[in-house]
């Protein structure tokens, strides 16, 4: 039975980390800490297990085996480093951390601790995307030669266990990075799953375009985020996030191979759609995209715990977002420079 400790107790934890560890047969929930101890204490009475005042005090306690960090941005790598060193597995929400240098801080401090680190970059879990991933690599379409992958909606501040204008992820002192980490994170990582490939060039320009805060100015992080990416394979292509979506959301990847095309999430009836070159059709019905309205099981609590319970580095591992992350640092520096940043995978 693996002990659980929930650090951040906002949405992203009330609507899929707690729930989906209470539907764990491995898992015990047992602490949760949030800045509203009052909110902490509601969960502990209603799933079982303490509440704590600070998350030093749950990550003290020896009987918790795993944490997961639902905090906003900026305190991503302080607690995460600190459960790692107090022997716990971290699961991480997006992004891994605020600044390059803390997220290479946290996979050192797993690697030391000899502890597992892994991300919530869930988008690897869909069926869909898993399905796309094998079709890829059978070849059907050939050998990608560029894409375009979206995600945008009509922004967090309905997400928010605080709905409205004052939410944290428009405040730079606690998001620091706004569209682009919370959305760009996801479709950046899911082109390196895709692809087996790494993102090596970025072209980026991030705007403020539209989103205010309750005094009425323009929020001081990015709402959206346009991204031209090149790939160590040579595939090109483009990556946009958007909190300015005020329709339906958008949550679609689309690939150009030599032998064809291939469409994910961007017909409402087939989660994958496969055109060759011939104009013949392929349509795979297997999944539908979560949106911020239809939330369902993402597939990452059960694999972190997966994970934990056989002693198996988790596929979405502190390594791999490093990945990504770098990707994203890159991207701020281009849009900051006006110039194209070659980025060093390492």
């Amino acid at each position: 039975m693996i002990k659980i400790g929930v650090i951040g107790c906002g949405k992203i934890a009330q609507v899929r980390h707690i729930p989906e560890y209470a539907d764990n047969k491995n898992v015990q929930l047992t602490g949760y800490c949030d800045l509203n101890f009052t909110r902490a204490s509601e969960l502990a009475d209603k799933f079982g297990g303490k509440a704590f005042a600070s998350y030093h005090e749950l990550l003290a306690d020896s009987e918790i085996d795993a944490v997961s960090v639902c905090t906003a941005n900026q305190s991503h790598a302080e607690i995460s480093i600190a459960a790692l060193k107090a022997g716990k597995h971290v699961l991480c929400e997006k992004p891994m951390a605020t600044s390059l240098e803390d997220c290479e801080a946290m996979v050192k401090a797993a690697h030391e601790a000899n502890k597992f680190l892994m991300l919530g970059h869930n988008q690897r879990m869909a069926k869909a995307h898993i399905k796309a991933r094998e079709l890829i690599r059978s070849g059907l379409i050939g050998e990608v030669i560029s894409f375009r992958t979206t995600f945008g909606h009509g922004g967090p501040e309905t997400w928010s266990i605080d709905p409205g204008k004052g939410v944290w992820f428009f405040d730079k002192n606690r998001a620091t990075i706004g569209a682009l980490a919370d959305l760009g994170t996801h479709k950046t990582d899911l082109i390196h799953f895709l692809l087996d490939q790494t993102i090596v060039e970025t072209t980026a320009r991030l705007f403020t375009l539209d989103k205010r805060d309750a005094s009425g100015s323009l929020i001081g992080v990015d709402d959206n985020a346009f991204c031209l990416y090149r790939l160590s394979g040579g595939a090109v292509g483009t990556m946009t996030a958007s909190w300015t979506y005020y329709g339906d959301e958008d949550n679609s990847t689309v690939l150009y191979g030599t032998k064809g095309t291939m469409r994910i999430f961007d017909d409402p009836d087939y989660s994958v759609k496969v055109t060759n070159r011939t104009g013949d059709r392929i349509l795979y019905e297997i999944d539908k995209i979560q949106t911020n309205d239809n939330q369902t099981k993402s597939g990452i609590i059960d694999a972190f715990i997966d994970w934990v319970v056989n002693n198996k580095e988790p596929e979405i591992s502190g390594v791999e977002a490093l990945k990504t992350m770098r990707v994203i640092f890159a991207s701020i520096e281009s849009s900051q420079t006006g110039r194209i940043v070659i980025i060093n995978q390492g």
